[in-house]
């Protein structure tokens, strides 16, 4: 067996799946650049069959990728295959991935099949496949909770039909490591033709144990493929944390005797990228991307760093991509400066326009604070993307009254397609009359799930970066904002959200629930 893991990304697909997590096309592709970036050696880019938005979203990824093999899940049917195929047309590598349940309780209550309806379903599925695509992966959905003698049935034949990879998810997180490494094992050493296939393992954090069920089915299932997201962002309690599964192997070399290609220094700005597009916070003491994975209070823990690192640090902040928090520039730095820091950020602008466009919102910023953060950068080209993807709401000016003992009032000016609009309202607090304000106008009917608020940096010049969860009609969607003043911040996120609710492509429709 190979010592190399493939390192498979579904931050775009299965992280997709958390309530409120979905993204734009446009928020696909910049995620996507920057798993490139990381080195991921598989990107899997969306549910083409899902809805046309997926579909525009995989093959744009498709088009702006080199250097990783793009992938698009499908249902095990004609229909989804052709459609999967369809969005990867323009990938310069590509992966169909098709899925279908193996487990009893799946196959009885979900699917409504008998096993032999399964297996047959399975391997006409891998053979149809095969005519479109090279790189076939199969995933036995439920896999964990399936019937061993079953199992290797079904795998045997996806793999004589042509599956390249077999991935065995533990779709519910039911799995604990040593019972998950030896169920791999145990496959792999049943099924007759499985040195055909890379094996590959996908699992669920609901126990709080798929980074070490993930790493168990490598060691002792002998797996060579591990699936994760960015953060372990996911459905329900989340995924396989990529940062983790990189930072074990590499830190535990000397146990798992294995490698993977990424680069650990790209993993810092992929957690913070996807933070602030999903709108899904990063907790402060999680491990190798939390705020406080290397901080050090303890003046015992303190002393010793200062002795010799190696007495309280097994990894280094720097090899995962962690800068000192220093400032960097400021109102009069120059437009060549502010373009080498974004080069050295991993930021890549390619047109002259957008370049400008950047750097007049970097010296607005300058003028409201006097220290500008790498974190503030990577904010200002986040709502530059945000508008390159055209706005149908976009906010102007706001002001807003608020004194102890009196109800708050704003006044909020912003665009309504081609026209301007203003409106005033009351509400128990200066956000909450600034969002009312907003659906004096709008009266979009949405229902409020999430308003968060977050510091990009440390102090109160800090810009305040806001989160608003909006659904309606079936959909969840995110807005973000950041400006200095948190009211501010608060009315363009929300209308940040508002614009995805109101463009039509970003409808997503709920397929059956996936690996």
């Amino acid at each position: 067996m190979s010592d190399k893991v493939i390192i498979f990304d579904t931050t775009l697909r299965d992280g997709e799946q958390s309530p409120g997590a979905s993204m734009t096309k446009d928020e696909k592709v910049r995620i996507a650049r920057q798993l490139e970036r990381l080195k991921v050696d598989v990107i899997e880019a969306g549910f083409a069959a899902s809805s046309e938005g997926d579909f525009q979203a995989i093959s744009a990824v498709a088009a702006a990728v080199k250097d990783s093999i793009v992938c698009s899940l499908a249902r095990a049917n004609d229909k989804d295959i052709t459609r999967a195929a369809d969005a990867l047309k323009a990938a310069k590598a590509k992966r169909i991935h098709a899925f279908l349940a193996t487990s009893p309780l799946h196959m009885a209550v979900k699917l409504r099949m008998s096993p032999e309806e399964v297996l047959e379903q399975a391997k006409r599925s891998i053979r149809f496949a095969r005519n479109l695509a090279e790189d076939i992966e199969f995933s036995a959905e439920d896999g964990y909770r399936s019937e061993m003698d079953f199992l290797c049935r079904v795998v045997e034949g996806v793999i004589n039909e042509g599956a390249t990879t077999i991935n065995i998810p533990d779709t519910v997180g039911y799995a604990t490591p040593e019972l998950y490494g030896e169920f791999i094992k145990t496959l792999r050493t049943r099924v007759p033709n499985s040195d055909k296939a890379v094996w590959s393992v996908h699992c669920h954090n609901d126990l709080g144990m798929a980074v070490a069920n993930s790493l168990a089915g490598v060691k002792i299932g002998g797996a060579r493929q591990i699936e994760c997201t960015i953060n372990g962002l996911g459905e329900r309690a989340g995924n396989t944390a990529l940062e983790e599964i990189v930072m074990a192997l590499r830190t535990r070399k000397d146990y798992f005797e294995m490698v993977c290609g990424i680069d650990a220094t790209q993993i810092v700005p992929a957690s913070k990228l996807v933070s602030q597009i999903t709108g899904f916070v990063v907790q402060p003491n999680k491990a190798v991307v939390g705020a406080n994975a290397f901080a050090h209070t303890s003046g015992i823990h303190q002393d010793g760093i200062l002795k010799n690192r190696d007495t309280y640090e097994i990894m280094r902040a720097e090899d995962v991509g962690w800068a000192a928090n220093k400032i960097v520039l400021g109102k009069l730095s120059g437009r060549n400066a502010f373009k080498q820091r974004l080069q050295e950020l991993g930021i890549a602008i390619e047109a002259e326009a957008d370049l400008n466009e950047a750097f007049v919102r970097f010296k607005t910023l300058a003028d409201q604070k006097s220290e500008i953060f790498d974190e503030d950068i990577i904010a200002i080209m986040s709502d530059s993307a945000a508008a390159e993807e055209g706005e149908f709401y976009k906010f102007i000016s706001l002001s807003q009254h608020s004194e102890t003992g009196e109800r708050p009032k704003s006044k909020v000016t912003f665009r309504v397609g081609d026209k301007e609009a203003s409106s005033e309202a009351e509400g128990n607090g200066p956000v909450d009359a600034s969002l009312n304000a907003i659906e004096e106008i709008v009266k979009s009917g949405a229902e409020q799930l999430l308003y968060s608020v977050n510091a990009i940096t440390s102090g109160t010049q800090s810009q305040g970066e806001v989160t608003v969860r909006l659904a309606k009609g079936g959909r969840i969607v995110n807005g973000v904002g950041t400006d200095p003043d948190i009211i501010a911040a608060s009315a363009k996120a929300y209308l940040s959200a508002l614009n995805k609710l109101h463009d039509p492509s970003q409808a997503k429709l709920n397929a059956q629930m996936t690996p």
